[in-house]
């Protein structure tokens, strides 16, 4: 980390809370975001939900006023939001409120360092989080979504009488995270890809054994997520496991984030204001709102931090809603992901991730212990 020693003294003797009270207030909410500036990696403030600066040469410009003392900024998102409640949070508010005030966001009074997003590519915000956790089957809308109406009704009605404990899954980080635009790859052989929009938590302070009525505390801000998943499953034989979490959830370019963070104080309580919903081609599949869940985003934390320490970067994904591909209970039959296709998942107040579907190259020659096209499976 680029922190001066000073700095880091700062962040060791100072509270979040403490921090928290001596910010500003900011001019205008804003997202953050990676982008590809000049062919590298750059953390960026979003505005208006169509304006990226550039954090590290804005700073550079409103510390040329010698008012604002000397801040370091952070290298990457997992820094920005490890640091954000101890002292960046509110030079990133000065940055807004000096650009607001100047009129620099005006079309004819941008500095190089303001860009119309179009213009940038967007990356995933986090390269790469530290770990994913993902809830499975948290909304009542996706209990036993292949059953017929009356076995639907039954194992809804059994889950609101015994929720139990979340039940969380690992998915992978580098390789399955990808941005906005970026190909969703329905790997070779497998053809029972399919889609699920959920609302991506971003951890901010690292967090062991936190109970849900404190789980606010700990989260940093909120993005758009898809749990891709092949319904493919396993080869029979060898290991004697029906299923296979890693075959179902773990393939390249299986976990969509973004297309940026919304910091939480810009974006309200989830279990209040939650609406996300998802489209293939135009079709809409997903519509889900957060009074259909069955363990709120906090249990999920609390249950999550009661097995590991979730760390800044982490995410926890809170489960999707009724109308998979998988499910017949929407649409009355399978349907799942196609070459050509394109997939458009939003959540209201946070922004849109546009994924194209494509197909997976054929590998080459092996030795036969690789996943197998799923057609010998069905054989």
């Amino acid at each position: 980390m680029r922190i001066t020693l000073a700095v880091a003294s700062l962040i060791v003797l100072a509270s979040p809370m403490s921090l928290q009270a001596q910010s500003p207030t900011s001019a205008e909410p804003f997202k953050v975001g990676t982008f590809d500036v000049q062919g590298a990696p750059t953390v960026g403030i979003v505005l208006r939900d169509s304006l990226v600066v550039e954090l590290d040469a804005a700073n550079t410009a409103l510390e040329m006023d010698s008012s604002y003392p000397a801040i370091p900024m952070p290298a990457d998102m997992l820094e920005l939001i490890g640091r954000y409640e101890y002292g960046l949070k509110p030079r990133m508010y000065e940055i807004v409120n000096e650009l607001v005030a100047s009129g620099r966001l005006d079309a004819d009074n941008r500095p190089d360092f303001v860009h119309d997003v179009g213009d940038v590519d967007t990356l995933p915000p986090i390269m790469y989080p530290g770990k994913i956790l993902n809830a499975a089957v948290n909304f009542y809308t996706h209990v036993n979504e292949t059953g017929t109406p009356e076995e639907r009704a039954a194992a809804q009605r059994q889950r609101v009488e015994n929720r139990g404990v979340p039940y969380l899954f690992l998915k992978p980080s580098r390789g399955a995270v990808i941005g906005d635009g970026d190909p969703v790859v329905i790997p070779y052989g497998r053809d029972r890809t399919d889609w699920e929009v959920e609302l991506g938590t971003v951890i901010g302070r690292a967090a062991k054994y936190v109970s849900a009525a404190d789980a606010q505390d700990y989260i940093f801000g909120y993005m758009v997520s898809l749990d891709i998943s092949d319904r493919g499953g396993r080869p029979p034989g060898g290991a004697p496991f029906t299923s296979d979490w890693f075959v179902g959830k773990g393939h390249d370019s299986f976990a969509p984030q973004g297309p940026w963070i919304v910091p939480k104080e810009f974006y309200g309580d989830p279990m209040e204001r939650l609406h996300q919903t998802l489209s293939v081609d135009g079709e809409q599949m997903q519509e889900g709102q957060a009074g259909d869940m069955i363990h709120s985003l906090y249990e999920l934390i609390e249950y999550a931090s009661s097995i590991i320490t979730l760390y800044p970067g982490d995410v926890i994904n809170n489960g999707t809603s009724g109308g998979v591909g998988m499910g017949t209970a929407v649409r009355g039959e399978q349907r799942f992901l196609q070459p050509g296709e394109e997939i458009v998942a939003t959540i209201e107040g946070i922004g849109t991730l546009t994924l194209p579907v494509v197909a997976g190259e054929e590998p080459g020659p092996g030795s036969g212990a690789r996943l197998p096209p799923l057609s010998t499976i069905l054989e």
